[in-house]
């Protein structure tokens, strides 16, 4: 469903990502994590159309998208999270979905519908469709599902979730790994998690791919990933003794 190959990303004199290839088959779920500063980050913003390649190719379903524009890329069916929430503060928490449903169709959608898929993402990730509801109050875990829910609205055939973990306690990380999960086994969605959390995404994944410098160093099972010397080397922090 999505081929990468020989994937590099260059900021002047820096390469962020060196010549990654990897493949994602329709259905999986598949973590990309590393430590920071590794390129999972970076991959995703070339994936998703943030930032062009320097070099290589980006094929989502046989088709080259690698230099396409964002919302040309969400057109095709592949949507994102971002790590950091960044909500419409003034908007409620359906006008906020319903603006990215109505953006994923480039306006070529009624309001009505809009709005018909706003409330289906909401009520997906556990969010109140009402009218009144607004941002104001939410915490990090609710701001991570409204994330999630605008992503959904524009009803992707593959999801990038881009650190869908970050500033949950343990019983909302465990919360949000089975809504990804849900995400995939009942809508139907393949999914591709950047997550430097490991733990919690080594149980839901299918496989994993770990990026240390921009590079590629493992893909694989989780089990073989955390056995892997070179990953505990570069991820955990311990090598052979």
């Amino acid at each position: 469903m999505l081929e990468i190959a020989g994937l590099t990303r260059r900021f002047g004199g820096f390469t962020a990502v060196n010549t990654v290839s990897f493949a994602v088959r329709k259905g999986e779920i598949v973590g990309l994590i590393g430590p920071n500063g590794s390129g999972k980050t970076t991959t995703f913003n070339v994936i998703s159309g943030t930032l062009a390649p320097n070099a290589g190719s980006v094929r989502f379903e046989n088709h080259e998208i690698g230099g396409l524009s964002a919302h040309q890329v969400c057109r095709r069916g592949l949507a994102r999270t971002f790590q950091i929430p960044r909500p419409f503060r003034k908007l409620s928490l359906r006008d906020n979905v319903a603006l990215s449903a109505y953006y994923a169709q480039g306006g070529d959608i009624a309001r009505g519908e809009a709005e018909k898929r706003a409330v289906e993402a909401l009520d997906m990730v556990g969010l109140p469709a009402e009218a009144r509801a607004t941002t104001h109050g939410l915490g990090a875990a609710a701001l991570k599902k409204l994330e999630l829910a605008r992503a959904l609205s524009t009803k992707p055939k593959m999801l990038l979730a881009d650190e869908s973990l970050g500033g949950l306690d343990t019983a909302e990380m465990d919360r949000a790994a089975e809504m990804l999960e849900a995400v995939r086994s009942k809508l139907g969605i393949t999914i591709v998690w950047v997550e430097h959390i490991m733990g919690v995404l080594m149980r839901v994944v299918d496989r994993v791919i770990v990026l240390d410098h921009g590079e590629k160093i493992f893909e694989g099972v989780p089990a073989d990933a955390i056995k892997d010397e070179r990953v505990t080397e570069v991820y955990l922090g311990r090598g052979k003794h």
